[in-house]
C-alpha cells in the first residue's frame, strides 16, 4: 500500500509507511528530529501530525475507491488532543460515508495506545476523476 503514499512527495519526506490488513490501513510516521515543533517540551510539530492524518485518510480512500488520481481534499479539520512526544506516530482512518463524488473520512493518530489519540481529523474528499 506504500505505492499510494509514494506518489505524494511530502509523504516520502515524512517517510510514511503503510501496513494493510484487508481494507484497513495503519500508517506509521517514524520519529525524526526534524519533526520537532517545540524543542522546549519537546513536542511534534502540528503540521507533520496533520499531514500524517490527511495522507492516511487519502490512502484509505484510495484503497476503497481506486481511481486514476488520488482523492482531493475539499475540507479538512484537525483537532489536537494532546502533545505528540518525540516517538513514532501511528494513524488509521475510516470512511464514514461515501457517495459517487464525495467521501467523509475520520482519522486518528496515536503513539502508544489507539484509545488515547493525540490528534483527530474530519475531512471530505472529492472522488471524481474529472477536473472541476
Amino acid at each position: 500500500m506504500s505505492e499510494v503514499l509514494d506518489r505524494v512527495p511530502y509523504a516520502r519526506f515524512l517517510r510514511l509507511r503503510a501496513e494493510r490488513q484487508g481494507d484497513a490501513l495503519t500508517v506509521t510516521m517514524p520519529f525524526a528530529d526534524r519533526l520537532i515543533g517545540n524543542p522546549v517540551l519537546p513536542a511534534l510539530h502540528g503540521g507533520s501530525t496533520a499531514a500524517l492524518l490527511e495522507l492516511t485518510a487519502i490512502a484509505q480512500v484510495a484503497v476503497i475507491y481506486p481511481r486514476l488520481r488520488l482523492p482531493r481534499p475539499i475540507n479538512v479539520s484537525v483537532a489536537y488532543l494532546r502533545s505528540g512526544r518525540p516517538a513514532d506516530v501511528k494513524a488509521n482512518a475510516r470512511i464514514g460515508r461515501a457517495g459517487r463524488r464525495v467521501a467523509h473520512v475520520l482519522a486518528e493518530a496515536w503513539q502508544d495506545d489507539p484509545d488515547n489519540p493525540i490528534a483527530a481529523l474530519t475531512a471530505h474528499f472529492l472522488l471524481a476523476d474529472e477536473d472541476y
